[in-house]
């Protein structure tokens, strides 16, 4: 199968090829090769005859959309339109990534792939619009929702890192953190999101929706502090809330994904262990 991965540098990218490679013929493209809010995109696509296009390209600075929000609906929505379009004249499947961020966060039970979104922020917005043209396409497509990734950093200059390997990075010069006890989400090892994938693919599971998360919940001062008891760092977290670090765009206080559509996925924490023990 030649699998299309594109954003193939960024934290899922390089896990999503990593996972394929495995007896595919992968194409990793990522802004060097393809620019998806170029209209001659759709043709280096057609030209590439893929059999699958995975979709791991996104503009994720959740703030910045609060100003940049053309810009993210460019990235998030409209490319997304593009390649549902190419995708379905090819008569060929495209896997799609969205976010937690398009529930308002206000149910408690969590939210499940069939609950009607309603996205807060301008980030939310996009990526809810990319989900919007991406149902309205005539494309087959699975739409996988994850949240709260963590993994090994994007291959591109000045990439952000996760929450891990900040945190990791930060304890080398502090010994005393204020992280915000609200948010609740699920954390999402991207590796683990990339096998699910590859699992969803290869299963030939019905299109749609799916939600795909390490299985439980915390909020960002749980989430810190199973980095530091888990990395060995004797720092000390003093829970606060969200107001104590005031932010331009609004999050959603919890977003827990269930997932009803597959078996669960093993726990953040377990996850995050491995992950923190193979990136020493």
């Amino acid at each position: 199968m030649k699998v299309l991965i594109i954003g193939s540098k960024g934290m899922l990218g390089q896990d999503l090829s990593r996972v394929f490679s495995d007896g595919n013929e992968v194409l990793a493209w990522d802004r060097a090769e393809i620019d998806i809010t170029n209209p001659e995109a759709a043709g280096k696509i057609s030209a590439a005859a893929p059999d699958i296009l995975i979709n791991a390209a996104a503009y994720n600075a959740v703030d910045r959309a609060e100003e940049e929000e053309e810009l993210a609906n460019s990235i998030n929505g409209d490319a997304v339109g593009m390649m549902a379009g190419i995708c379905s004249m090819m008569s060929i499947p495209v896997v799609h990534y969205s976010t937690d961020y398009v529930f308002e966060g206000t149910n408690k039970d969590g939210y499940a792939e069939d609950d009607e979104p309603n996205p807060q922020s301008a980030y939310a917005r996009s990526k809810r619009l990319g989900e919007v043209m991406l149902r309205d396409s005539s494309a087959d497509y699975w739409l996988i929702r994850t949240s709260r990734l963590f993994g090994k950093p994007a291959n591109a200059p000045g990439a952000k890192k996760s929450f891990p390997d900040t945190m990791r990075d930060l304890a080398k010069t502090k010994k005393e953190f204020d992280l915000v006890d609200e948010e609740v989400s699920a954390p999402t090892h991207s590796l683990d999101l990339a096998r699910r994938t590859r699992e969803i693919v290869e299963a030939l599971k019905p299109f749609g929706i799916y939600h795909a998360t390490n299985e439980g919940g915390c909020t960002w001062y749980e989430f810190g502090k199973a980095v530091f008891e888990i990395a060995g760092v004797d720092v000390a977290c003093r829970p606060v809330p969200g107001s104590a670090y005031p932010r331009p765009a609004k999050r959603p206080a919890f977003s827990v994904l269930k997932t009803m559509k597959m078996p669960p996925m093993r726990p953040w924490r377990e996850a995050l262990e491995e992950y923190l023990r193979q990136s020493t």
